[in-house]
């Protein structure tokens, strides 16, 4: 994304959300800038959060143990959400979705936009036996 004219607390969650493929929640946002921006509180990332999501600078993924988990990659991809440990993946470097689409609008349906999401137990809680 092009450097916006936003404020340096501003710029500073969206860079935050935008330089991390954990799928963030805004309090791991806050907790992330709290070090280095004391005077930070959860309320402005909150409402940083809600106007990127009204402008479509970023999307909500799910909602894991009462947080949105955001994305601010905002392109039609999948995502796996873990049961276990709540980790949230981008499902399309596993599978290929645009066979949803496709089977859709061959059946003659118009798809607008699509929201595809997983849940089930990943490989590392498989691993470490958290069933």
């Amino acid at each position: 994304m092009a450097k916006r004219n936003f404020s340096s607390k501003r710029n500073a969650i969206y860079e935050t959300i935008s330089s991390t493929k954990t799928h963030p929640s805004a309090r791991w946002v806050y907790d992330q800038l709290k070090p280095s921006i004391p005077d930070l509180s959860l309320g402005t990332v909150y409402r940083n959060i809600a106007l990127f999501k009204k402008e479509g600078l970023i999307q909500v993924i799910c909602n894991v143990n009462g947080e949105e988990r955001i994305d601010a990659d905002t392109s039609s991809h999948p995502h796996f959400i873990c049961n276990k440990c709540g980790k949230v993946y981008d499902a399309g470097k596993f599978i290929s979705h645009s066979d949803f689409t496709t089977g859709l609008t061959a059946s003659g349906f118009v798809v607008d936009n699509e929201y595809i999401l997983f849940y089930g137990i990943c490989p590392e809680c498989l691993k470490n036996n958290q069933l």
